[in-house]
């Protein structure tokens, strides 16, 4: 599976591009902020086509290029839980945080939702740009977080590490910790819900591809992670 992940101007979050091969069609997996140009150079030099836009949640740092990117055909998928967050993720923004992004972009901020908003749910099964992927519903970070899951690792990743499938978990897990829970929607038992019920039963040899910072397994996670070894029973 071609594999392409580049990290958004701010905030660190990573969008992911996904798809069987160069040439053919792919999938955009949260598109941040100021994503579009290294999307777009992306594109042309893989020559992809984009056939859907996936978000783990509605989070403005995960959501903020979703409209341009989708443009006018383009659907973007998002869990029904957190669909309302399409509609003005601005004004669910923090006011400090719009005005720091204003000041760094040097235009204000506006926005408007994509055309095509497919609604999903827990476990159901995607076939897209083919991909085969499966919805795993996993809230607390936010009410909708999803983790997307396929049987497609990234090429010549075998070589490094033992992994036979690919999740893109959002912000659900991280590498050594997971996403607050302390947000407006967040919720500490559902994240301790989804922790127990949804991550832990994946296997060791599934590859983690996080909303932020790197990369990493569920094998090592299950082994370091403070909040997975912690869970209580």
């Amino acid at each position: 599976m071609l594999t392409i992940a580049f990290p958004a101007l701010a905030f660190d979050t990573n969008c992911y591009v996904l798809a069987p091969a160069a040439g053919e069609e792919c999938v955009i997996v949260d598109p941040g902020i100021g994503v579009e140009e290294t999307l777009r150079e992306v594109l042309t030099t893989h020559r992809l086509r984009p056939a859907a836009v996936l978000l783990t949640h509605g989070h403005v740092d995960h959501v903020w290029s979703v409209t341009p990117v989708c443009g006018a055909d383009t659907a973007a998928y998002i869990h029904a839980d957190d669909r309302y967050r399409l509609v003005d993720p601005l004004g669910q923004a923090n006011a400090g945080l719009v005005a720091m992004l204003e000041q760094q972009f040097g235009a204000r901020a506006t926005w408007a939702e994509p055309n095509n908003v497919v609604e999903i749910r827990d476990r159901a099964h995607l076939r897209l740009a083919g991909l085969d992927v499966e919805v795993l519903h996993a809230p607390g970070h936010t009410e909708g977080s999803v983790m997307f899951l396929t049987d497609g690792v990234p090429d010549g990743i075998t070589d490094q590490v033992d992994v036979d499938r690919t999740v893109v978990s959002g912000d659900v897990l991280f590498a050594g910790s997971i996403g607050r829970t302390d947000l407006p929607g967040g919720d500490p038992e559902a994240m301790v819900r989804s922790l127990r019920d949804v991550v832990l039963p994946l296997s060791d040899t599934t590859l983690v591809l996080p909303g932020h910072y790197h990369a990493t397994t569920m094998a090592h996670e299950r082994a370091t992670n403070p909040y997975l070894r912690d869970l209580p029973a």
